[in-house]
């Protein structure tokens, strides 16, 4: 058996076992396993979160392993959210893993659990309008994150809309490194451990990361309107 202060006694050291502990009551869902979801998801998990959904239909192909880290070779044609999910069970001895094999339409039909935040990591505009709708109907915060080429994007959407802030198109990415993921990954997960732990989170500012050419990071944030009730 693990002990528990043992695992998180980084995190432990960073604010204490009670808050440590706080996180295992905690309830997320990651829309999408690909790129995002895998990091995030594994991030997560091993932080301490209690519970976490994996909400993908798709299967893994040899052309998503270089940046979806929850994948190997051998793992091709397998279910996304299973793979993910068996990953986390093993690494991650204190969170509840549950994988649905579903679009998010179906999932949130039949699923009556109360989040606390849900994560996007679709590479889906229609999706993420709907993950926004779902969200403000039943008062849940939700992270977007999207990935293109050497740039990305974050947001901790609350009291914003996202409807109201992008045009909703069947826009593809137009390439991706596998860097770029792992970063607004990384900005994702930490938002959520943040908002989770009960630390101050900027909700509705809009970061967008890229480089440049010449390789220079760039940083632009933009605060979002409030959406009129």
């Amino acid at each position: 058996m693990i002990d528990f202060n043992s695992y998180f006694n980084r995190q432990i050291q960073l604010w204490g076992e009670d808050t440590q502990r706080s996180l295992q009551s905690k309830k997320i869902a990651i829309i999408g396993c690909g790129g995002l979801g895998c990091s995030i998801a594994i991030s997560l998990g091993a932080s301490g979160i209690g519970h976490i959904d994996l909400v993908d239909f798709d299967e893994v192909g040899v052309h998503n392993i270089h940046r979806q880290i929850g994948f190997k070779v051998g793992d091709e044609g397998s279910k996304k959210c299973d793979v993910l999910g068996a990953l986390l069970k093993d690494r991650c001895p204190f969170v509840e893993v549950n994988s649905f094999d579903s679009d998010f339409e179906n999932f949130i039909k039949d699923n009556n659990t109360k989040y606390d935040l849900i994560l996007d990591a679709t590479d889906n505009l229609p999706v993420r309008a709907l993950i926004n709708e779902y969200c403000k109907e039943n008062s849940i915060p939700w992270i977007y994150g999207s990935v293109e080429q050497f740039h990305g994007q974050v947001c901790f959407f609350k009291d914003s809309s996202f409807s109201s802030v992008f045009t909703i198109s069947d826009h593809k990415p137009a390439g991706i490194t596998a860097p770029i993921v792992i970063h607004i990954a990384s900005l994702q997960a930490n938002l959520a451990l943040r908002y989770l732990a009960n630390l101050s989170v900027q909700a509705d500012k809009l970061y967008y990361l890229s480089f440049n050419n010449e390789g220079e990071l760039d940083t632009k944030k933009f605060n979002l309107p409030k959406e009129e009730v």
